[in-house]
């Protein structure tokens, strides 16, 4: 389906299972935080989130709310227009270089990996195609479960200031792992935007960060998104985050290197820029007419296990509550997580995010604030 026949649409990525922690005192109302949107945010809050933050935008108007609190157990605000990690959303900023690459003639969806990095995945890399790895239908295993910073409090002890490079990640999620499937089915990976990121160097000669920087970052003024590197820090005014590796007690995470994610889930940035670069995007001031129509010409999404949620190059599809369904990503790299959304016109945005794992109905509590805050903008 089209982008014009399909507008009224949307989406969305992954969530992870989300897990109880403690959580400080609600910090009252700051001036012009809108009632309704409030509300969501306490709602968040209530389901054992540390703190959490949204912002929701049209053409006239900008709505902030904030809950919690900026580290566990003291009476510290949440940030006013804090930075975080951004998680998978970064997969849009990736997805929107490599379009940009192929509406200027020197890319095509079409073209396998192997014609661009020859040798990197092996026999797989003759058949999969860019636009399997955009819109994960590659079958390429996903590179995040072999990740030790991620996946236990020892791992990340021993490990949240390793770096890795590109080829290093790929190498680490294709050891001992079973051939892409043939059947190309929808499978989430992180490895696809890794390889992505590669492609991107390849093609321009600059790396996957120069041209992030240079293609939007700076075109868009988003003055405090930031490419880290492998930098462990969150640069500028931020709240801690906290992860409970299925513990149940949660730990400080803030310091992580986040070159494990290049590509597919590195950035840092702010509700403020998010909710500028995604209406920039949807509004059609970074991709011509024929590239945001692949971008958003979307697959069934079963892997998700949310209902009715569809894929596209970079962007997820989901329904509104209001019927219709909107643009977007949710994003999570340990300890941060976050949910984008947009009208399909960029007219209006809803951008919240929460630090901690959360607990029982967190994803549920997010999704609702972005559906529900969209909703109030249409007829």
């Amino acid at each position: 389906m089209s982008v014009s026949g399909r507008r009224r649409s949307v989406g969305l990525g992954l969530a992870a299972a989300l897990l109880v922690v403690s959580t400080g005192p609600t910090v009252a109302a700051m001036p012009g935080e809108a009632g309704p949107l409030r509300r969501h945010v306490e709602a968040i809050h209530d389901t054992g989130v540390v703190g959490v933050a949204a912002e929701v935008t049209s053409p006239h108007t900008r709505d902030r709310a904030r809950a919690g609190t900026a580290r566990r157990g003291a009476v510290l605000p949440m940030p006013q227009n804090g930075r975080f990690r951004i998680g998978s959303t970064t997969k849009t900023f990736t997805a929107t270089v490599v379009l940009q690459l192929v509406g200027e003639g020197r890319l095509s969806l079409d073209d396998t990996v192997e014609q661009w990095l020859p040798g990197v995945v092996g026999k797989d890399g003759y058949r999969v195609t860019v636009r399997q790895l955009l819109q994960h239908t590659s079958g390429i295993p996903d590179v995040l479960p072999r990740i030790p910073a991620l996946n236990s409090v020892a791992g990340y002890r021993a490990e949240r200031s390793r770096s890795y490079t590109p080829r290093e990640l790929v190498r680490l999620a294709l050891r001992k792992s079973p051939a892409a499937t043939a059947e190309r089915e929808w499978s989430y990976s992180n490895t696809n935007y890794v390889l992505a990121a590669m492609i991107i160097h390849r093609v321009t000669g600059r790396s996957w960060a120069q041209e992030v920087n240079r293609r939007i970052i700076r075109p868009l003024d988003l003055r405090e998104t930031s490419v880290p590197g492998d930098s462990v820090s969150v640069p500028g005014p931020h709240a801690r985050s906290y992860s409970a590796f299925g513990t149940g007690t949660a730990i400080d995470v803030t310091v992580l290197d986040p070159s494990m994610a290049v590509g597919s889930g590195s950035l840092v940035s702010t509700t403020r820029d998010l909710s500028r670069f995604h209406s920039a995007l949807l509004g059609g001031r970074l991709l011509g007419p024929a590239q945001l129509d692949e971008m958003t010409t979307t697959v069934s999404a079963p892997g998700i296990g949310m209902p009715g949620v569809r894929y596209g190059l970079g962007l997820g599809e989901l329904p509104l509550p209001c019927g219709g369904t909107y643009f977007g990503h949710p994003g999570e790299l340990l300890g941060y997580r976050s949910w984008s959304g947009v009208t399909a016109d960029g007219a209006r945005t809803a951008v919240v995010y929460a630090t901690s794992d959360g607990g029982q109905g967190t994803r549920q509590a997010m999704s609702a604030l972005v559906g529900e805050e969209l909703c109030r903008s249409l007829p």
